[in-house]
């Protein structure tokens, strides 16, 4: 049964194909287009791989108390139980099959859910994030059925359609279908690989609180040469700006911002540490010539594993089309994403936020602050007893692995470690340069196919894993 990985040319030709199909079906959650297509979708490549799957609901009610389902993005649930190793621990692969809108149109140089190869690049959205991590998981459990017709272990999969808009819902999902879910272990939904071929193994993610801060000012847009007399509401939201954050510092300047964060440990200082970090490749892949603050490569390093931050995601006000409108806007908006750590929590964050601004003079009649979603941040404890599994069954496939206490991404770690009790350690084939959230988003198919045979080889060892062990 446990057989060395071996994933071979025609089983790859099989897994681009299904990921051509996955691409092709747009499923972007932040308008709805094609998300219960996508859904379906894959519900029928996994039940034809041998992976037993259903979608999964919530109800919902509507203002008078009324039930209205399938209202919500479903998840899509598989799940196949190991005939030779029933005792074995159950792993689950938590994915996700929505995607990123894809504007600016204008910018991608084929149709962004084309799926075309070039070289070994496949391009489309969602073709790295999450649709091609997805995809070797899927064609990892199928390598087995196909040569053994089952699985060393038991393997589950939930797959929502909800992460990119900061799975608002999954919260209740997990605690809906608890017992369905029940698990040892969580394996992340991406990983990336450097430069050096070597596997990033991340345990943690960062949270986030995402806001809309709006500012009102006369009741119509007027003419620009009222600005002696009446307050632009631009210019008033770029002096609120400045009071939020020290661009040059990189500090955010809220009253007790960070009073809640958790220290880091001596063990975790050292993996920070001993991580690798090309500065000059890191400054050429984003085009920039310094670090805010001019950061040592150690500080960037722990920034971005350790630190909160606040970023300006849109800002939108007057007329920007092409030519000249002189006006004095009646509004200003912007949108702001603030990266949280443990033990920050985005409601108390946000209070802090409202009260700040408050205490600063600008009043509700005139700036409006708008919750728009959150989750905290979780890490998992560099002693899980499953670090070690990872760590070893990349070292077979990769030319070396890099630890990592924590990404700086975000992704909805605490709902698993709150509701399930159980940990999650991010593995992958993802390459920072891929231009996820952007035009022509690509992933590298030879990365693929390492690491479809990385999950085999961790399928493989979790099977040595047996029930009767206490969970850590």
């Amino acid at each position: 049964m446990l057989m060395s990985a071996s994933f071979n040319d025609d089983q790859m030709n099989n897994l681009i194909a299904d990921l051509q199909i996955l691409i092709r079906q747009p499923s972007i959650s932040a308008t709805g287009e094609g998300l219960e297509q996508c859904a379906i979708l894959l519900t029928n490549m996994m039940n034809s791989a041998g992976i037993k799957s259903e979608l999964l609901y919530l109800d919902i009610e509507d203002q008078i108390g009324n039930k209205i389902t399938n209202q919500i993005s479903p998840v899509v649930f598989g799940e196949i139980k190991s005939k030779s190793n029933p005792d074995a621990r159950t792993i689950m692969f938590y994915n996700h099959y929505d995607v990123q809108p894809v504007d600016p149109i204008e910018k991608w140089n084929d149709d962004p859910f084309s799926g075309k190869v070039i070289d070994n690049l496949i391009y489309g959205r969602g073709s790295s994030d999450d649709k091609g991590e997805l995809i070797t998981r899927l064609k990892a459990v199928e390598f087995f059925l196909q040569k053994t017709g089952d699985v060393p272990c038991n393997i589950k999969f939930l797959v929502e359609g909800e992460e990119e808009i900061g799975s608002p819902n999954l919260f209740k999902y997990v605690q809906k279908f608890k017992q369905k879910l029940d698990s040892d272990l969580v394996i992340w939904e991406s990983g990336y690989v450097d430069k050096s071929n070597r596997a990033i193994i991340s345990l943690g993610q960062k949270g986030i609180l995402n806001t809309e801060i709006k500012v009102n000012g006369p009741s119509r847009d007027i003419h620009s040469s009222m600005a002696v007399a009446i307050e632009n509401p631009a210019w008033k939201l770029v002096n609120l700006l400045s009071l939020l954050y020290d661009s040059r510092e990189g500090k955010i300047l809220i009253d007790g911002w960070a009073d809640e964060t958790r220290p880091l440990k001596e063990k975790e200082l050292q993996i920070l540490a001993d991580e690798p970090f090309n500065e000059e490749a890191f400054k050429k892949d984003y085009g920039i010539g310094n670090f805010i603050n001019n950061q040592s490569p150690y500080e960037v390093k722990k920034s971005l594993a350790t630190a909160p931050s606040c970023n300006i995601s849109g800002i939108v006000s007057g007329y920007t089309k092409k030519g000249v409108k002189t006006i004095l806007p009646s509004t200003a908006s912007v949108k702001l994403d603030f990266r949280l750590v443990p033990d920050m929590n985005p409601k108390v964050q946000f209070d802090k936020l409202v009260n700040f601004l408050r205490k600063k003079g600008f009043k509700e009649e005139d700036v409006s602050v708008k919750y728009l979603s959150g989750e905290p941040a979780y890490r998992t404890p560099l002693d899980n007893q499953y670090v070690k599994l990872i760590v070893d069954s990349a070292s077979k496939i990769f030319d070396g692995v890099v630890l990592n206490i924590s990404s700086s991404g975000t992704g909805p770690m605490y709902v698993f470690k709150e509701l399930l009790n159980v940990d999650s350690i991010c593995i992958g084939s993802t390459i920072l340069p891929n231009r996820m959230h952007s035009p022509n988003e690509f992933t590298d198919l030879r990365l693929l196919n390492k690491g479809t045979n990385c999950f085999i080889e961790i399928i493989k060892n979790f099977s040595y894993y047996r029930k009767n062990i206490q969970k850590k």
